[in-house]
């Protein structure tokens, strides 16, 4: 039996500001009422990042709603959260990220086919603005191209 979840919270801003040169999914150490809200849908991945720490990656700033129903046992919404990865996927990402220049930045946060909560990360290195021009006339000329398809 394969649940079909249709809970997928994304981080807009991140594909508009970086540059996504590797792309990773991670599993999420959350508590009870967490994984609770996320099913509701109530995260954020707005301004969150990843962070080393302790040969250990963490999740920051990422936002998840206190549950309605939860009572003292409830979660603090910005907390540190711990990202599950293999020991080769940490240490590259170590390595990658003591380069200056790039970093990891949450994608999507998503619940898998087994009713897991899910996060896809990135490695990522900031755009100029110059770039982000440009990847702003690429989507016009593509939608464009598109409209004249229609016709």
């Amino acid at each position: 039996m394969k649940l079909k979840s249709d809970v997928h919270i994304l981080n807009k801003r991140a594909r508009h500001e970086y540059i996504i040169m590797d792309e990773y999914t991670a599993g999420i150490q959350l508590y009870g009422t967490e994984i609770k809200s996320i099913r509701e849908g109530k995260a954020s991945l707005v301004d969150s990042y990843c962070q080393m720490q302790g040969g250990e990656l963490y999740v920051r700033e990422m936002h998840i709603a206190e549950y309605r129903f939860g009572s003292y046992a409830n979660h603090e919404a910005k907390r540190s959260r711990k990202l599950l990865l293999t020991k080769r996927e940490l240490r590259k990402l170590d390595r990658a990220t003591k380069e200056t220049g790039k970093t990891i930045i949450p994608l999507e946060l998503f619940i898998n086919e087994k009713g897991l909560a899910k996060l896809t990360i990135a490695l990522c290195q900031g755009k100029h603005s110059y770039d982000k021009r440009e990847s702003l006339r690429e989507a016009d000329d593509k939608r464009e191209m598109a409209r004249a398809m229609k016709f």
